[in-house]
């Protein structure tokens, strides 16, 4: 930081103290249901552009793009043997609107493996949203998609989070699922296991509708005009049933903030700033950047989702050495500490650049548990929010761009190896999951 300009210092200084990233989580959290598609997601991607502006973001404008707009009617759970009796339940995004009975069959944490041994064939799979210690986190599509391709015909994803708060969270990416899903807590789900236990058998009703709709990225521009950039995001969309504090407006507002740190910059490359829209269902957004830009033109991908919640930042480097070669310098120089994750995963916005072979970083955070927490429930909300950490974090986040505007102006970070990408998928055991919920690449077949 000693070459750092007087300006620069100062933008570093009062964001110490600055009250601003407060207050824009504070407007974005009060539009409640910024689900894509909805009034909420557009009046929050105007929160977003007035924000950029506001920290020296220019030439900020709107990029709509088409998307598959999901709405939620009445859900029912009733247990219809060896009792009768109703319980709380959500239906997941892109459940279709149906109505399916069938016997319940707990497969525990929903890994393929435990699937595949239980007969699931016209049951109620019920499924934990967490998996077991000392291997990677499965996703909830993988675990809907290999029981459905596996003949359930229905799903019910059980919070491991207690405090009677089911989850949410989509079933495919962009499109309509084609058998029904709900989220109930976790103290619903200890009663589901018990009874599957006893041959118990449920009824699961759902009303629910996709049509065309529309999102947007809110787009813009600091540092110089160069031929190659560097695209720093973060999706400010959320789930319909909660603010969304968490997931992700700690997110967005740790570029906002950063942004503002990285327009007092003398930057060596240019860098686009997106606030992403249509994350939550099915990487919509991103997907429209990689189709709208020169990916060529990309040097680097720095993707802020989960970074701001937490104390502790997290990097998940995606297969690139480079790229955490330069966070770890980073770390080093700052004396903070930033844990580093070479493992890529397909489930936030930098995948659709990853497979596209450009080096990316996926900015999280670190609660110390396993999971969500209270993200992607009625609990995420404002008052879980230390905005210390946002502050801090940008901080970081700002330094790790300028650091790759630098990398970029001279050429070090090498594209993304396809093999060994793909290889890396493999060796993390993605493929038969990502394959069940169809976005394994045909070109990696």
């Amino acid at each position: 930081m000693d070459d750092l300009s007087p300006a620069a210092r100062d933008a570093f200084a009062r964001t110490w103290t600055d009250d601003r990233p407060w207050e824009f989580l504070t407007r974005l959290t009060a539009v409640g249901d910024r689900m894509a598609g909805s009034d909420g997601d557009a009046r929050a991607a105007a929160i977003v552009a007035d924000a950029f502006r506001d920290a020296g973001v220019r030439d900020v404008e709107y990029d709509p793009f088409e998307m598959a707009s999901w709405s939620r009617g009445e859900t029912t759970l009733e247990l219809t043997a060896p009792d009768e009796r109703t319980f709380e339940a959500i239906a997941l995004p892109y459940a279709p609107a149906a109505a399916v009975s069938g016997p319940l069959v707990d497969v525990g944490y929903g890994t393929p493996a435990e699937i595949d041994d239980y007969d699931v064939e016209g049951a109620i799979v019920v499924a934990s949203t967490t998996t077991p210690e000392g291997g990677r986190f499965i996703h909830r599509v993988e675990k809907f998609n290999y029981a459905i391709d596996s003949g359930a015909k229905g799903f019910v994803f059980v919070n491991h989070v207690p405090g009677q708060l089911p989850p949410t969270g989509t079933l495919r990416y962009d499109e309509e699922a084609v058998a029904p899903a709900v989220g109930v807590s976790k103290e619903t789900g200890a009663w589901l296991t018990d009874y599957a236990k006893r041959g118990g058998a449920a009824r699961l009703t759902i009303d629910a509708s996709t049509e065309p709709g529309e999102s947007r990225n809110v787009v813009g521009r600091v540092g110089p005009d160069t031929d190659r950039e560097l695209v720093f995001c973060a999706h400010y969309d959320a789930h319909d049933i909660a603010e969304g504090a968490l997931d992700n407006g700690c997110g967005i507002a740790t570029v906002v903030t950063a942004a503002r740190i990285l327009a007092s910059m003398d930057l060596d490359c240019g860098v686009r700033v997106v606030g992403v829209g249509a994350e939550e269902l099915g990487l919509t957004g991103a997907e429209h950047l990689v189709e709208t830009l020169d990916v060529d033109r990309v040097a680097a991908v720095v993707n802020v989702d989960g970074a701001g919640r937490f104390r502790n930042m997290v990097a998940m480097t995606h297969a690139s050495d480079a790229m955490a070669d330069v966070v770890e310098t980073v770390s080093d120089e700052l004396g903070h500490p930033i844990r580093v994750e070479s493992e890529p995963h397909p489930f936030s916005d930098q995948w659709p650049f990853v497979r596209a072979g450009v080096p990316s970083v996926q900015l999280h955070s670190d609660s110390g548990e396993r999971g969500r927490g209270w993200g992607h429930t009625h609990a995420d909300t404002r008052d879980k929010v230390d905005d210390r950490n946002i502050r801090e974090h940008a901080m970081m986040t700002a330094l790790l761009v300028r650091t790759l505007a630098v990398e970029t102006a001279t050429d070090t970070i090498p594209r993304l190896d396809g093999d060994e990408l793909v290889a890396a998928f493999q060796e993390a055991e993605f493929e038969t999951g990502m394959k069940a919920a169809g976005i394994w690449p045909t070109d990696w077949e």
